[in-house]
C-alpha cells in the first residue's frame, strides 16, 4: 500500500459540528475517527470531500425509503462537500446480490436506461442539483475490459467473499452461487477507486459491498474511503421496511393529498423515526418538539408538521396547504374541491343499481365488492352512509365515496 501520510489537522467546533451531522440517524460510521481526521483536512486546506452514493436503477421510480440516504447526501452537500449521485448502469447487468436467497435476474440495458431516465430527475428533489456530480459506472467500467477485469479480480480473495452473510448462508443450504455474482462487491468497490471518494454511504445492507471499495481504494494506493450505514426505514405498517411489494410505502412522484394522507396514517412512535431519518429540523427543533407532545401536546400536530414538510417537499408549500385542508375535509365527513368527475348512460333511463355503479364509476373491482363494502358501512352517497344494498340512482348527478379517501362525481343521465 502506498498511500501518504496525512498530517493532523485541528478538530474544532466546526469539524465537532459536521461529525454530529454525519452522525444523525446514521446506524454505523467506519471508521470514525478517520472521517473525523478527513473532516478536520478539508475545514482546514478549504478541500471540500467526495461523497459518495450509488444506486442501480431497478426500478422507475423512488419511494421515501430511498430518501433517507439522499437525505443524509443533502445535508453533508450543505457543508460544502461534493457529493456524487452515481447512477449504476453496469453494475444494474450483474444485478447486485446483497440480502438475496436467490441469483438476482440482470437487467436488460433497454430496462436500465428506461429507469435511468427518472432516477435523477427524481432524487433532484431532495439533492441540490446544481451542486451534485452525477456520473454513470459504466464510464470506467466498460474500458476495463476483460484484462482489467481479472487483473481487478486478484485483489480480493473467495475466503473474505464468502464472509458475506448471504453468499454463507446460500453456500451452506446448497442454493447456486454464479460466479459472476462475485463481481457486484468488486464492481461497487472499484467505483470508489475510479471516483477517490472519501465517504460512500449505503442501506445497512449494503456493509459488506462498502467495506470492499475501501479494501480495493488500498490495494490501489489511496487513501481508504470511509463508510456510513443508514438504517432502512419502516413503511406505513411500522414492521416491515418500506416497499411496494408490501404496500406500505410512499412514493415520492404520488399526488400531494395522498401523500400528506399516508404520513398522518403512521403510529405515533414511528413519527419519531420518521422525523430523525426523513426530516430537515434540527435535532434541537424535533427533541422540543417531542418534550411539547410528552408534555401533553396533541401528537397529531406534530405529524401534521411532518406531513407538511415531506409534501411540502416533493410538491410545493401551497401543495401542502391544500392537502391539509383536504384532509381536514375528508375527516370532518366533507366532499374534496378536487375530484373525478365522471358522465355515465343510463340503460333505457332505468335507475342503475348502486353495486353496479359502483364497478362502473372504477370504485370497485365489481358489483360484488361493492355489496360488501356497503355491508360494512364504507359507502356513501351525498355523504350520507348508504345501508341498503338494493339502492338504485336515477338521472342526476351524486358524489359517490368508497372509504375515506375514493370520491367520484358521477352524472347518470
Amino acid at each position: 500500500m502506498n498511500v501518504t501520510t496525512q498530517p493532523d489537522f485541528p478538530v474544532t467546533d466546526e469539524v465537532r459540528a459536521a461529525l454530529a451531522v454525519s452522525l444523525r440517524g446514521c446506524d454505523e460510521l467506519i471508521p470514525q475517527e478517520d472521517w473525523v481526521r478527513k473532516l478536520a483536512r478539508a475545514q482546514a486546506t478549504g478541500t471540500p470531500l467526495r461523497i459518495k452514493l450509488g444506486l442501480d436503477p431497478t426500478a422507475p421510480d423512488i419511494h421515501i425509503g430511498h430518501t433517507v440516504v439522499l437525505n443524509k447526501m443533502r445535508q453533508l452537500q450543505d457543508l460544502g462537500h461534493t457529493v456524487i449521485f452515481l447512477i449504476g448502469d453496469f453494475t444494474s447487468m450483474i444485478g447486485d446480490p446483497s440480502g438475496r436467497n436467490s441469483t438476482r435476474p440482470p437487467l436488460t440495458r433497454e430496462q436500465i436506461e428506461a429507469n435511468a431516465q427518472t432516477y435523477y430527475q427524481q432524487a433532484s428533489m431532495v439533492l441540490d442539483p446544481a451542486r451534485t456530480e452525477i456520473r454513470y459506472n459504466s464510464e470506467w467500467s466498460d474500458p476495463l475490459g476483460a484484462r482489467g477485469m481479472i487483473e481487478l479480480a486478484a485483489r480480493y480473495t473467495v475466503a473474505r467473499m464468502m464472509e458475506r452473510d448471504d453468499f454463507a448462508k446460500r453456500f451452506k443450504d446448497g442454493r447456486s452461487i454464479s460466479v459472476h455474482e462475485f463481481l457486484y462487491p468488486l464492481m461497487q468497490g472499484y467505483d470508489s477507486v475510479a471516483l477517490k471518494s472519501d465517504l460512500e454511504l449505503g442501506g445497512t445492507d449494503q456493509k459488506f459491498n462498502l467495506l470492499v471499495g475501501r479494501h480495493l481504494q488500498s490495494e490501489y494506493g489511496q487513501e481508504p474511503q470511509c463508510i456510513l450505514t443508514m438504517p432502512l426505514l419502516e413503511g406505513l405498517d411500522g414492521v416491515d421496511k418500506m416497499s411496494k411489494s408490501k404496500n406500505n410505502y410512499i412514493g415520492i412522484t404520488e399526488d400531494a393529498n395522498t401523500m400528506f394522507a399516508k404520513v398522518l396514517s403512521i403510529s405515533d412512535v414511528l413519527m419519531w423515526r420518521w422525523y430523525t431519518l426523513l426530516s430537515f429540523r434540527t435535532e434541537a427543533e424535533i427533541a422540543a418538539l417531542k418534550a411539547e407532545v410528552d408534555g401533553g401536546r396533541n401528537p397529531k400536530d406534530a405529524k401534521v408538521a411532518l406531513a407538511r414538510e415531506i409534501t411540502t417537499r416533493f410538491h410545493s408549500a401551497a401543495a401542502a396547504d391544500a392537502a391539509e385542508r383536504d384532509f381536514a375535509n375528508r375527516a370532518q365527513g366533507g366532499i374534496p374541491d378536487d375530484i373525478l368527475k365522471l358522465s355515465l348512460p343510463l340503460e333505457d333511463g332505468a335507475p342503475v343499481a348502486i353495486g353496479k355503479l359502483l364497478k362502473l364509476a372504477g370504485l370497485t373491482a365489481s358489483s360484488g365488492e361493492g355489496n360488501r363494502l356497503i355491508d360494512g358501512g364504507g359507502v356513501r352517497v351525498d355523504s350520507q352512509p348508504v345501508s341498503d344494498k338494493g339502492l338504485k340512482l336515477g338521472a342526476g348527478t351524486y358524489v359517490v365515496q368508497v372509504g375515506k379517501r375514493k370520491f367520484v362525481r358521477v352524472t347518470l343521465a
